[in-house]
């Protein structure tokens, strides 16, 4: 019966997204295209991002105003517009919006203003949407505007036809979304907002590189000029600590552990690393920064139109087995998340901002808030989209700053304090092709207290390992796209496990908004939320069965076995979550069988 229903759900979606028969033998085409066709093809995938995020703002917006116009009394005037106000208090991009009696055949309340930036081409669509309620049918226009004053108008009838809500709608998300996916899928250069001093490096010989064209990111790492990590073999005294700082210059040092990092004035990370030779240290490194890297179908909103990727991976029928548990909490170290989101309220427990420790993990990118959704968003809520776990909750601990990115120590940091939080697993959708030791001992940490840690593998269509995916401790997540393919992004190599879908994945974004992006970050926390479940149907489970499992049951892609672009294949989650419950039924007759084997001895001791 889940088959069939599975099926459904992938044919409800076509209109979207084409689906077709993969020819399961043969390893992806085009695995290395020149790096201007690659850049185009990234390019695309942005726009298809963009566009898909429109669409997504449209549907929401509509059901918004659907919704709203159930709760209006049109005999009193001050209710309407109480419940106007309301609305766009808790949707700021709606900047105006206005209610219409079809009797009256005109306007009898509004909130909000119409932007000034699109006042005069606004003004005409209005008239349009207004002809079009009076005459008994919604309305959407084209979009007007550009860059991150992009705006739409809209027009919604109620259900007995007798009134209607029109509204321009600001649609600042694209542009968000635009810069965001620019960043993520490496279309630009190593973004320097002026608040990095940083410098650009082969992560293996750690020598300059000069990025000035997109796919010169490839192999490369960043790293702060001034900063340098040490682990020392003996812990040094004040008295040494004082001579150092003093010998270099030094404007800060912090301590996590064993491990300092230091900030010189004056002294670059080279001569750092040369300097700490002296005292006998396990290891002096640059500290590098890290960038990123969303039983019955659901009712939400947004599933049916737009969440290829939940079907794809049987993620339906395994609701069957287990919908998840709060007793296993997911740390997803990332950008912070918007906890005020719809949906995902109630759907977050604390958590910690390592940025600015005075303040809450909030996300002021949106890469956090749509990693977020993908793994828990409110499922059956009628409200935008469903996610992969009814229970387990996130815990945002937020290590990525305004501009999405973030240093070693804070990954570091973020990653024990998640362990010594509670976290059963860990999404890090982020990442570098730097083998930072540092990070290393942090993830070592973690993995010893039996945490299931999942990362991205990144997306530059490379071989060159990128950590802390390519970690043994990690498990290292590949994307797919609808046709279960190799993501023409997606970085690949033997460290890879698995892959899981990672193409315009819709879900949630700061603001109330809803958008769709590409990525390995997109993929990991599909591989994340498995975890989570696994974790949840038997809790007696190691974090390496948990791999294990996440490993075998996986369907197989590309050549057969295991393959450098797929790893395992793509996850299933209902296979996985079937072997899980499965090995707790089993672990649960042990008891029994000791019983009967001992009695069966005692019967052999005897001579019976």
């Amino acid at each position: 019966m889940w088959k069939k229903i599975a099926s459904a759900s992938a044919l409800a979606v076509c209109a979207l997204l084409v689906f077709s028969t993969v020819n399961r033998t043969k390893t992806p085409k085009s695995v290395n295209p020149p790096p201007q066709q690659e850049l185009s093809i990234k390019q695309a995938m942005l726009e298809e991002n963009v566009a898909m995020t429109e669409q997504l703002c449209r549907s929401q917006c509509s059901l918004d105003f659907k919704q709203a116009l159930h709760q209006l009394n049109p005999g009193t005037p001050g209710h309407v517009k109480s419940v106007l106000d309301e609305m766009r208090k808790h949707h700021d991009h709606m900047d105006y919006v206005e209610w219409i009696s079809r009797n009256a055949g005109q306007q009898q309340a509004s909130s909000g203003d119409i932007p000034a930036p699109v006042k005069e081409n606004a003004g005409p669509l209005l008239n349009e949407a207004r002809d079009a309620v009076r005459s008994g049918h919604a309305y959407q226009s084209k979009k007007i505007g550009e860059g991150d004053q992009q705006y739409i108008v809209l027009g919604e009838l109620s259900d007995d036809g007798q009134s209607a809500l029109v509204g321009v709608i600001h649609q600042d998300i694209l542009h968000k979304v635009a810069i965001d996916q620019r960043k993520n899928l490496r279309i630009v250069p190593y973004p320097s907002d002026k608040r990095w001093k940083i410098e650009s490096v082969d992560s293996k010989t750690l020598q300059d590189v000069k990025v000035d064209y997109p796919e010169d990111n490839e192999g490369t790492s960043h790293y702060h000029v001034n900063q340098i990590v040490v682990k020392f073999r003996n812990a040094p005294t004040e008295a040494q600590l004082a001579q150092i700082r003093s010998e270099i210059d030094a404007t800060s040092m912090e301590k996590l552990g064993y491990t300092y990092v230091f900030e010189s004035k004056s002294i670059e990370a080279k001569q750092l690393m040369s300097y700490f030779q002296k005292w006998n240290v396990e290891f002096a490194e640059p500290h590098f920064l890290y960038m990123t890297n969303e039983a019955v179908e659901p009712n939400d909103m947004l599933y049916a139109k737009y969440q290829w990727n939940l079907p794809a991976i049987d993620t339906i029928p395994a609701w069957d087995v287990t919908r998840g548990s709060e007793d296993v909490i997911v740390a997803v170290i990332d950008t912070g998340v918007d906890i005020n989101h719809p949906d995902l309220q109630g759907r977050t427990t604390g958590g910690i901002n390592i940025v600015s420790q005075k303040s809450e993990p909030l996300d002021d990118v949106g890469h956090g808030t749509h990693v977020a959704g993908v793994i828990s968003a409110l499922v059956n809520n009628r409200e935008g989209v469903a996610g992969i776990s009814w229970y387990n909750k996130i815990m945002p601990v937020k290590v990525l700053d305004e501009t999405g990115a973030g240093t070693t120590y804070s990954v570091a940091q973020g990653i024990i304090w998640a362990a010594d939080h509670g976290a059963k697993v860990i999404n890090m959708s982020l990442g570098n092709y730097a083998d930072a030791q540092f990070l290393h001992d942090a993830i070592r940490y973690a993995f010893d207290k039996d945490v299931v840690l999942i990362a991205a593998s990144g997306n530059d269509n490379t071989e060159r390992p990128g950590y802390p995916a390519a970690y043994p401790e990690v498990f290292a997540v590949a994307a797919t796209d609808s046709k279960q393919q190799k993501a023409s992004f997606s970085n690949y190599g033997d460290y890879i496990d698995v892959a899981a879908p990672g193409v315009n994945i819709a879900s949630t974004y700061p603001d109330n908004h809803y958008a769709a992006l590409s990525g390995t970050s997109m993929a990991s926390p599909h591989v994340t939320a498995l975890a989570a479940l696994i974790r949840s149907a038997n809790p007696l489970l190691k974090n390496t069965e948990v791999m294990d499992i996440m490993r075998q049951t996986a369907i197989d892609l590309g050549e057969r076995g295991k393959d450098k672009y797929y790893g395992h294949g793509q996850i299933d989650i209902v296979k996985a979550v079937s072997r899980a419950a499965q090995t707790r039924e089993s672990l649960a007759l042990w008891p029994q069988w000791f019983e009967r084997e001992a009695e069966r001895l005692a019967r052999k001791y005897k001579g019976e």
